[in-house]
């Protein structure tokens, strides 16, 4: 592989990297918007969640989220956020990225959670349908 190619592919790795962390500062900043904050949750817990919409091991299919869904979400939960407080939260994702990742077990937690009640949500939905 061209090592230019290969440089490219981890610039665009870390940049997807920090936008997640920007967006879990901007999550956690009182003056983004409501809506924005749900949006960058969702974006944030589907980047880190072990679950994926499809999984990895389906050929091919399998990575499609990985490569078009998370960046595309970050793409737009980042137009939601006005760009002061983005600039900001950069700043703080790179002071972030150089001294280690923060740990939330209760974010973490939650997440769990989430799709936890998702799948039984969608289970009982499944269920009232074949009935």
């Amino acid at each position: 592989m061209n090592p230019s190619i290969l440089q490219k592919l981890k610039n665009y790795a870390k940049t997807i990297k920090q936008n997640i962390y920007v967006l879990y500062l901007s999550y956690k900043d009182a003056r983004v918007p409501w809506y924005a904050k749900a949006f960058a949750v969702c974006v944030v817990a589907y980047a880190f969640s072990p679950i994926d919409l499809i999984p990895d091991f389906i050929p091919i299919l399998g990575y499609l989220d990985d490569l078009i869904i998370v960046p595309l979400g970050i793409t737009l939960a980042l137009r939601l956020i006005p760009p002061h407080i983005i600039e900001e939260n950069r700043e703080k994702a790179e002071e972030m990225r150089k001294n280690g990742k923060p740990k939330h077990y209760a974010a973490a937690i939650l997440f769990v959670l989430v799709w936890i009640l998702l799948a039984v949500w969608t289970g009982i939905l499944i269920v009232g349908l074949l009935q």
